[in-house]
């Protein structure tokens, strides 16, 4: 089966970012990864939002494509396979900080995101070595 290989618009930074990771359902994803340990397809399946089996696959086939998630053998189930972040994909708990820091400023938001912003005002630089250590361990 040949590999499916990637394609930008240009080479913005911006654009090519956005093309890898700049639909919602990637990045919902990545949120679930950093924020709430979700590592197999059932985990991301039962994320409130919803997501089509068909749009999942797709968009972990890109993201593992991409160097943004590996996947391996699950260590209880030789059924699942366990996605994880790469330092690729760790790299963007910046991006999504800041995302959760516009939505909460302007939108009502969940509250354990309240709780994560209340803790970004007092130390974000900390809150963001923290994920990166928990996720790097």
């Amino acid at each position: 089966m040949k590999e499916k290989k990637s394609i930008y618009r240009t080479d913005c930074p911006v654009s090519t970012a956005l093309d890898i990771y700049g639909d919602k359902w990637s990045l919902l994803i990545i949120r679930d990864m950093i924020f709430k340990g979700k590592n197999t397809y059932g985990d991301f399946l039962d994320s409130k939002e919803n997501i089509a089996t068909n749009i999942l696959a797709d968009r972990l086939a890109l993201l593992e494509r991409e160097g943004i998630i590996s996947r391996a053998k699950h260590p209880d189930s030789k059924a699942k396979i366990l996605y994880q972040l790469t330092d690729k994909g760790i790299d963007l708990i910046p991006v999504l900080i800041e995302i959760i820091t516009w939505g909460e400023k302007y939108y009502d938001v969940h509250m354990p995101f309240k709780k994560l912003d209340k803790k970004l005002e007092k130390d974000k630089e900390g809150v963001i070595k923290k994920l990166y250590k928990r996720l790097r361990k």
